[in-house]
């Protein structure tokens, strides 16, 4: 994917999802570093998101899954997050689109706009893939209207699948196929 230029549906911010690079870390730690971001994310998103988190990321993202990565940039300045994950074996129809964005950049259509540009994206990359889903711990309203804004259709509700924050939680799974 070229960078590609987006507003969000107020015309207040102008941005682009590109791949990560060195000088991205100061930026990546301030927005990443929030509760708020990190009680809707895997375990794997570490709050506090400390200097050494967002060095490792930026240094090793690219390694870890290609060009299915990409940083929200604002300004110059990674805002947040979208990426894909390829399935494997019986799961290589399918991926797995997650993506975070900074607190102060919530409540414009960043996210829902990102998500669909990413959709359009992985379909075209992979031939392959013929169904991107992702999961949404219950509680996440905003994450299911973002979902459901870019096209997106609850599948299933997998009751009592997931722990967060030491509470046993619904995961929804909300997809897209190609067709």
């Amino acid at each position: 994917m070229n960078n590609l230029s987006l507003s969000d549906s107020s015309g207040k911010y102008q941005y682009f999802l590109r791949p990560f690079r060195n000088g991205d870390e100061e930026s990546l730690r301030f927005n990443a570093n929030n509760q708020n971001v990190s009680r809707n994310l895997k375990d794997t998103f570490p709050f506090p998101y400390t200097p050494e988190d967002a060095e490792w990321w930026v240094k090793n993202v690219n390694g870890l899954h290609g060009n299915l990565v990409f940083a929200i940039d604002i300004n110059g300045e990674v805002a947040g997050g979208i990426g894909v994950i390829l399935g494997n074996d019986v799961h290589r129809v399918s991926a797995e689109i997650g993506y975070w964005l900074g607190e102060k950049y919530w409540g414009h259509g960043i996210m829902s706009s990102a998500l669909k540009e990413m959709t359009v994206h992985t379909f075209e990359k992979f031939q392959v893939i013929n169904r991107i889903w992702a999961g949404v711990f219950g509680y996440n309203k905003a994450s299911m209207r973002v979902l459901e804004k870019a096209g997106y259709t609850l599948e299933a509700i997998h009751k009592q699948s997931i722990i967060k924050n030491g509470r046993i939680e619904d995961e929804y799974i909300w997809t897209k196929h190609r067709s």
